[in-house]
């Protein structure tokens, strides 16, 4: 069973020379305290982070989960994060992690205000249990986001296809779908486009034909989604990316909301249409996303 814990990590240098960093880990009492209170994370949400999956010990994705967790450090010119350290702190973390379902996140921010270097630590915890929304589904909302398709490339400062902490719009959006009826929201761009939804990435079929949003216009590319994909065209499945109006949702043959702890979720209905469910389908893709993944 994964009990909670936390591992501070010291960020050392991107040069990935060191075959060991196992000296720059400090595994920690996850319920002392451990932050300044001078830290950017819980003044300013000015950090990002990545929570990866794990399963029986193993963690899922993990250098898809890295290399999307140096992209927002990127656009929010953080210091990249050294791959080889925090792919060992990923590691250590795991070990932390027993039988069952668990998730691992990882968290670089700015630091202190006014302080010489960032914060990074990662925690381990058992994972939520999902299994209704896995084998019964989701009934979600349509949510205008506000912004339009292009505001990403135009005003790349407002942080849209970065995974930060500042997440409290994205947890808006789900306590407005609650107060619809609404187990979760679909984001739309005020232009009329299909985005994601707050925490997950979102899938559609058309006949044998899967299509998720094009990953740009502030949209997160999606790790699971990524691996979905891999297990659908190994299957003989065409995939691919497009611009998806909103007038195509209530079309789709079904459609799934995923991401790395909740999986695969079928959707139900979309502003209370009811969409057709694969169930079938839906049961393989859970199979193959709880097997191992590197």
């Amino acid at each position: 069973m994964t009990r909670r814990s936390a591992l501070m990590i010291d960020p050392v240098s991107a040069d990935e020379t060191r075959a060991d960093y196992s000296d720059t880990f400090t595994l920690v009492d996850a319920a002392a305290p451990a932050l300044s209170v001078g830290e950017l994370s819980t003044q300013r949400g000015d950090g990002v982070f990545e929570s990866i999956g794990v399963v029986d010990g193993h963690p899922q994705e993990v250098v898809p989960h890295l290399e999307r967790l140096a992209h927002s450090a990127r656009l929010c010119d953080l210091p990249a994060p050294n791959q080889a350290q925090w792919h060992q702190a990923v590691e250590a973390a795991a070990a932390q992690c027993g039988a069952g379902e668990a998730v691992i996140k990882l968290i670089l921010s700015r630091g202190v205000e006014h302080g010489p270097t960032p914060t990074a630590w990662a925690t381990t915890a058992p994972a939520a249990d999902f299994r209704s929304a896995r084998e019964g589904g989701v009934r979600v909302v349509t949510l205008d986001r506000g912004y339009d398709l292009g505001a990403a490339e135009r005003a790349p400062w407002l942080l849209l296809g970065a995974k930060t902490l500042s997440y409290a719009v994205n947890m808006a959006a789900i306590r407005e779908a609650h107060r619809r009826g609404a187990d979760d929201a679909i984001f739309l761009s005020s232009d009329g486009f299909v985005l994601e939804a707050p925490t997950a990435s979102l899938i559609l079929r058309f006949g044998d034909r899967f299509v998720t949003p094009e990953p740009n216009g502030g949209i997160l590319h999606g790790t699971t989604q990524l691996s979905v994909y891999e297990h659908l065209a190994a299957q003989g499945f065409e995939v691919g990316y497009d611009r998806i109006p909103a007038s195509d949702l209530p079309r789709a043959d079904a459609a799934w909301l995923v991401s790395s702890v909740r999986l695969a979720a079928p959707i139900t209905a979309v502003d209370d249409a009811a969409l057709p469910v694969d169930a079938e389908l839906t049961a393989d893709l859970n199979r193959y996303l709880l097997s191992p993944r590197d």
